[in-house]
């Protein structure tokens, strides 16, 4: 399964040598797209969050964080953002328009509860 490319933002980041706070860059780079997911590849809920939204034909962004030099630093600034403290690792966090839904309990209840297409929609990810 392949997923929207998001070298180019890494590397726009990287342009700045690394001097932007991690908070602020998981911000930037949400706001960058209609759909963005910040994830591990080895992660099996972050491959189901992905999976749910592909199969709904929606086309996130997908930033791998154990593949960035910085993932660990963004992945505590996405567990300050959903008010985790400590436990286990802090993805999937999905943004939808720029906005924070949560992690996968989140998504998933918005897919339950039927409140998930209305949001795509009006991100623009989803034409129906």
């Amino acid at each position: 399964m392949q997923y929207q490319a998001a070298a180019e933002s890494w590397g726009a980041y990287a342009s700045l040598g690394g001097r932007m706070d991690p908070l602020e860059r998981v911000e930037r780079l949400a706001a960058e797209s209609a759909v963005v997911i910040f994830s591990v590849s080895t992660c099996c809920m972050c491959h189901a969050v992905k999976r749910l939204f592909r199969g709904m034909g929606v086309s996130p962004t997908v930033y791998e964080l154990d593949e960035d030099p910085r993932g660990k630093d963004m992945e505590r600034a996405l567990a300050h953002l959903l008010g985790a403290t400590g436990g286990p690792p802090a993805v999937p966090v999905v943004f939808i328009g720029g906005k924070l839904v949560g992690a996968m309990d989140r998504v998933m209840a918005s897919h339950i509860n039927g409140t998930l297409v209305p949001l795509l929609k009006e991100a623009g990810a989803l034409w129906l």
